[in-house]
């Protein structure tokens, strides 16, 4: 047997018990990184999403970017308002779901559920491939490595978040709260030297653009496109109300207030940099042939790392500290989503749309199997997409902003619910508001988002969304067949009127006899032994075995001209003549090793055979297991060895350590017979 228990304990860590599952729970400090590093980290490229659009407009364009950061911080309040009374409402997590599956139906809260799968699984793409565009801005030179070093912090995340909730947020919480620092920092003394007449400069501040202003229509398209690209920092936002149950007590007041500390903290960062980097010059295009007056060998850094250069200058402690802490929250931004998706997974196999294995929790408390699908899933998108953060990001927030349109519209429903239950209230009639405002904007939004961003990738997203659907509806089907096909019946089960017991045997040694035994003692009403020729030599020394050792079961020669060793064996069941109640058993006889080299040196011939015969009506399949030593715990060997006995025999002759004794029985022929051909029945020729 492979084991992977030692380095999967340095890995992971020793498992932990179901009644500990309250020290995994998060305070406010931790559940902070661990659920909203991905809305505060989108700070690191919402501003730079919206210059790279505005670019295209020109320089009078860029000066736009204040204005357009207003509107997303706007839009974000109100999506978080909304969303801390999601929390109230529903304190036992899954979010839009949630909310959907209550107050809108099946189909709709399916499309919320799938929205966010998609939107989980592109926030840890864009996530780390982000967190390497910041790290090779610092480090050119690592710029040719990008992709694998993408998939290698994915790797990490896997891992880290394998090992638990808590243990992972506790690490994360450095590079979370160091970002912030960092940020506030750089921005504060940014700002203090603008007051004190020293504005800073970015070093793209004297390139120009290639571009003419747009006017009229093409500017307000120009417009919405920015905004649509600014809204990535609303991305995350509805994680806090999917992990509710994860935090201390109280729990909903809790998550509460860790997602208004997101929102603050992300509109203040997020309308600094938008200033700044306009105040500063900051220029940034999709490419560098955008831009006049380039330098030869040019290569554009992000907005964060020109204004921390600007700020802090080149190459100073400042500009790396921020480029360190951008890269480390970036990357373990991911971990928003690492949180989020086995959540949402666990909940949806609850209610039979996934498959069941993900609604368990692994070693660690965790939902391990949701991780692994997610890091798989990430891992994929960053090489197909050569790790392109611009390329990445159209697929990205399309998928958001359909679950809070569901999740708003639901909360409105919810209310007015709870106002026919009761009567409306002044807290009532805010909540309605908030939320029918939130889901008219986000609908806007994601109307906007598909417009502007569906030629460049947001179709997939349109694809993606109704293909999960279909197959969360497929497995629920799926499950709801097989459990009416489980029901017991009221009629009770028929007990078998006979057993006939088949077993398989290549050569006489001792699990052959083990399992001629074993076939003996369930008092079968007949018992036979059947051998594949697919070696005459073998064969022959088979039979003249048996004849020497005289054992009282048929022994059955299958042909099998083309070395076959399931086939012959699937015919020759299928021409056992049997009742309607009558059981054919098939005894198969196997090694355990211990070790992995010694699987590679003995075939899985068994293995095949059995899950042919899985197939077959009337069959039931016995595996007879006989440990090697080096399978046997030294233990359970020593009392293996007190307790063998010297009636350990077969037959009529001694046989040293054989698992038990087969006694006679008239009933069967004591001689072995050999088939002129695979198919049963026909004549044989005696030996």
């Amino acid at each position: 047997m492979i084991s992977f228990r030692i380095p999967k304990r340095l890995l992971v860590g020793n498992p932990m018990r179901t009644n500990q599952m309250h020290e995994t729970l998060l305070p406010k400090r931790l559940a902070l990184p661990v659920y909203c590093s991905d809305p505060i980290s989108s700070n690191a490229y919402a501003t730079q999403e919206i210059l790279l659009v505005l670019a295209l407009g020109g320089a009078a364009a860029v000066m736009l970017t204040p204005w357009i950061a207003v509107v997303v911080v706007a839009l974000l309040g109100l999506v978080t308002l909304s969303y801390r009374q999601t929390c109230h409402a529903y304190p036992n997590g899954g979010g839009a779901y949630a909310v959907s599956r209550a107050n809108l139906g099946r189909l709709p809260s399916l499309v919320a559920a799938a929205a966010l799968l998609v939107d989980y699984v592109m926030t840890v793409a864009v996530s780390v491939a982000a967190g390497v565009e910041n790290l090779v801005s610092a480090l050119p030179a690592l710029r040719d490595q990008g992709v694998w070093l993408a998939v290698g912090f994915i790797l990490i995340l896997t891992v880290m978040n394998l090992r638990g909730v808590r243990e992972s947020g506790t690490l994360f919480a450095i590079p979370t709260y160091g970002f912030l620092v960092s940020v506030f920092v750089m921005l504060g003394a940014g700002y203090w030297s603008m007051l004190n007449g020293h504005t800073p400069v970015a070093e793209s501040a004297n390139l120009g653009f290639t571009s003419v202003s747009p006017a009229g229509a093409a500017l307000l398209i120009l417009l919405l496109r920015a905004f649509a690209s600014g809204c990535t920092s609303l991305t995350g936002v509805e994680a806090v109300s999917n992990g509710v149950p994860t935090f201390r007590e109280p729990k909903s007041r809790n998550a509460a207030t860790t997602l208004l500390t997101m929102a603050t903290l992300s509109i203040v960062m997020m309308l600094g940099i938008s200033v700044l980097s306009t105040v500063a010059g900051v220029h940034i295009a999709d490419t560098s042939g955008d831009l006049t007056g380039v330098p030869a060998g040019y290569e554009q850094r992000t907005v964060l790392a020109q204004l921390s250069s600007a700020v802090f200058g080149n190459n100073s402690f400042g500009f790396f500290a921020v480029q360190g802490f951008t890269t480390l929250i970036l990357i373990l931004a991911a971990n928003t989503a690492f949180n989020g998706f086995p959540v949402l997974t666990s909940i949806l196999a609850e209610d039979q749309f996934m498959p069941k294995q993900l609604a368990r929790r692994g070693d660690r408390l965790v939902f391990s199997n949701g991780i692994l699908i997610l890091a798989g899933i990430a891992a994929v998108l960053i090489v197909a997409f050569n790790g392109s953060v611009t390329r990445l990001i159209q697929l990205y927030i399309l998928g958001v902003f359909v679950s809070f349109t569901l999740s708003q519209a639901g909360m409105v429903i919810y209310w007015r619910r709870r106002a026919t239950q009761t009567r409306w209230t002044p807290r009532m009639v805010i909540s309605v508001l908030i939320n029918g405002l939130g889901a008219s904007a986000t609908a806007l939004v994601l109307v906007i988002v598909l417009v502007t961003k569906f030629a460049h990738g947001a179709y997939l997203v349109v694809i993606a969304i109704p293909l999960l659907v279909l197959l969360m509806l497929r497995i629920e089907r799926h499950y709801r067949r097989v459990s009416a096909q489980l029901a017991p019946k009221t009629s009770g089960i028929t007990l078998p009127s006979r057993t006939h017991a088949v077993v398989l045997v290549s050569q006489l040694n001792e699990p052959s006899l083990k399992a001629l035994a074993f076939a003996r003692a369930i008092g079968p009403s007949t018992v036979t032994a059947i051998r594949v020729d697919t070696n005459s030599d073998r064969t022959e020394k088979l039979v003249h075995d048996w004849n020497a050792r005289e054992i009282d079961v048929s022994l059955t020669i299958l042909a099998s001209p083309y070395r076959d060793l399931t086939q012959p064996v699937l015919d020759y069941l299928s021409g056992i003549k049997i009742g309607p109640r009558d059981v054919v058993e098939v005894f198969i006889p196997e090694y355990v090793v211990g070790r992995w080299w010694e699987t590679i040196l003995h075939n899985q011939s068994a293995l095949r055979l059995k899950s042919r015969l899985l197939y077959m009506p009337g069959v039931m399949v016995t595996s007879v297991p006989y440990q090697l030593k080096s399978a046997r715990p030294l233990s359970l060997e020593r009392a293996g060895s007190r307790h063998q006995g010297p009636n350990s025999r077969l037959g009529r002759r001694d046989c040293a350590n054989s698992p038990a004794e087969l006694e006679p029985d008239s009933s069967i022929p004591s001689k072995p017979e050999l088939a002129t051909s695979a198919a049963p029945g026909q004549d044989r020729v005696k030996l």
